[in-house]
Order: C-alpha cells, then sequence, then structure tokens
C-alpha cells in the first residue's frame, strides 16, 4: 500500500530515503531550499513544492531530514512551515539528529496543533536507506509511532519504539556514543596494521566472527586501509551529535571521559579543515598524511 507522504529536507540523507519511498511506490512532494537538490528527486518522480507549507498540505506523513534543531522547529513551525499546511491529524516523523529538550518541546507544539509528533532517527545511513535496511529509534506515545510505521516501513528493516516523546533521540546519542568511539578504534587499528606491515585488507576476514567483529568493522576498515573517503555521513554532524551527548550527560550526571576524548578528536578533525568529509577521513587524525578532498 502505497502512502501520501511530504519530505523536508533533500540532502544526502533525505534524498536516500526520498529515493526509496519514491522506488517503493509512494506519493511524494519534496521541499528543500537547494533547488537542485529537490531537483534530483522531482526526475525520479516526486513534485516539487514551493514551501514546507505546500509540501504538508499534500500528505498523511511529513518526513523532515535536517541538520539541527533550529532548523526543524523553523520547517515545522516557522512562517510557511509544515504546522501552516498540514491537516489535522497529519503525523510529522522527525528523521533529524537533534536534542531530545527539542524533540519534547516540538511535540507539545504540533500537539497543541492537532498534529501527531514523532522523533524517529536513524543509524544506518543513505546505503541501508535505498535498500529499505534503515534502523529506526522511536519516541511519541504508542498510537503515533504505529502510524508513523506505515510510511517507515518502506525504508526501514528494524523499527524500535523506545518510549514517549524524545527517547527515541536519546536512543540515537547512544548509537552515536558507540560509533563514535567505534569509528576512533577501527582507524587507529588499521593505522597499527599498516606500520606493522600486516595486510590490512585481510583483517575483516580474519576476525569475522569473533569478538571484535562488526558492521563497522567490515564496512569499514577497508574504507580505512585505502583512504576511502566517499561521503555518506559528515564528521561535522558527529560533532553535532557527540555535543549533544556530553550535554545530555551533564544533565544525567554521567561520566563519559572516552566519548569527552572522542568529541574532542573529532573537533580538531572540524578545525582542520574535514569537517565536512566523510567519517572516514577520522583516519587523518592518525596518519597524518597530506589528502586531497572532493567538496
Amino acid at each position: 500500500m502505497s502512502e501520501r507522504i511530504a519530505l523536508i529536507g533533500a540532502g544526502a540523507m533525505g534524498g536516500a530515503i526520498g529515493t526509496r519511498l519514491l522506488e517503493t511506490g509512494n506519493s511524494l512532494a519534496v521541499f528543500d531550499l537547494d533547488a537542485e537538490k529537490m531537483a534530483e528527486l522531482v526526475a525520479k518522480g516526486a513534485t516539487a513544492a514551493t514551501s514546507a507549507a505546500e509540501a504538508a498540505s499534500q500528505a498523511d506523513f511529513v518526513i523532515t531530514s535536517l541538520n539541527a534543531s533550529g532548523i526543524v522547529g523553523r520547517a515545522a513551525f516557522g512562517e510557511n512551515g509544515i504546522a501552516d499546511g498540514a491537516k489535522p491529524g497529519t503525523v510529522i516523523i522527525d528523521m533529524s539528529s537533534i536534542e531530545p529538550d527539542e524533540t519534547r518541546k516540538f511535540a507539545e507544539m504540533a500537539a497543541e496543533r492537532g498534529l501527531a509528533w514523532v522523533d524517529s532517527p536513524l543509524s544506518g545511513g543513505a546505503p541501508k536507506a535505498l535498500v529499505g535496511e534503515l534502523t529506526l529509534m522511536a519516541g511519541g506515545t504508542a498510537e503515533n509511532v504505529e502510524k508513523a510505521h506505515q510510511a517507515l516501513r518502506h525504508v526501514a528493516s528494524n523499527y524500535t519504539h523506545m518510549g514517549p516523546s524524545g527517547a527515541g533521540q536519546t536512543t540515537k546519542l547512544i548509537n552515536q556514543v558507540l560509533c563514535g568511539l567505534g569509528f576512533l578504534a577501527v582507524a587507529e587499528a588499521t593505522q597499527l596494521a599498516l606500520d606493522a606491515g600486516v595486510d590490512a585488507q585481510k583483517i575483516p576476514q580474519a576476525l569475522r566472527g569473533g569478538r571484535a567483529d562488526s558492521a563497522l568493522l567490515q564496512e569499514y576498515l577497508p574504507r580505512f586501509a585505502t583512504k576511502d573517503y566517499r561521503r555518506t555521513g559528515r564528521i561535522d554532524n558527529m560533532v553535532k551529535d557527540l555535543n549533544a551527548v556530553n550535554d545530555l550527560a551533564r544533565q544525567t550526571g554521567t561520566s563519559m571521559p572516552m566519548t569527552a576524548l572522542c568529541a574532542e578528536i573529532h573537533r580538531m578533525l572540524t578545525a582542520a579543515g574535514l569537517g565536512g568529509e566523510d567519517q572516514a577521513a577520522v583516519m587523518e587524525f592518525f596518519n597524518g598524511a597530506k589528502q586531497e578532498f572532493d567538496t
């Protein structure tokens, strides 16, 4: 069964989500401030909207894929935002990674306008979105989370209701702790293999099925070893998420020394001009090599 969906934000992640939604037969209205990004989805069958409000007026579900809570807030509740065009009962699904506190505020604002709000950040990146295998962690009422699944089932193979509004975003921050530390561990191990003369390309095969094995090791160690920095995510997005983790840790009184160091290393990479590069570019912290990056 196809759904009427609006997509707000057609960047690398939003574009992949939109592509998958179109390929699975859904009606898609798209809005992005970047006309070129919209055009890529329009060429695949989406309808271009002139505002978030216009896109929302054509849909039963509105998906947002944006970079920061301030942008999400403006897209949802600003002038010509989603709330201005959405009919009562519309389910807004925020797939951005933003602060749990902001999410709870947005959910309350949506409810005041007769709209449903589900925070459903993701793990898996654009490659998994394109094949419908995202991992999604959802926050909101049980009813709204179940409704949102009607649209999200097209892009996700793992969808878990984590609790009330903000619980999905909190779970995403936990995911980012594990990923951020994992990226650095795999990169550091790769550099040791290279320096010691071991064939790094064979390590994923050698460790497959053991305790050190992981999806991250299998996907990224070969990329680290060959400096394959094709962009599927951004270092500065990890900085944003790890900053939010540190804020949450202060609120909860949780000691997270390794995460604090991980965040600092990512900030150093951003200060060195690598913030817009793929997460695989953390390898540059360990090898210190000069590298030309595509922008």
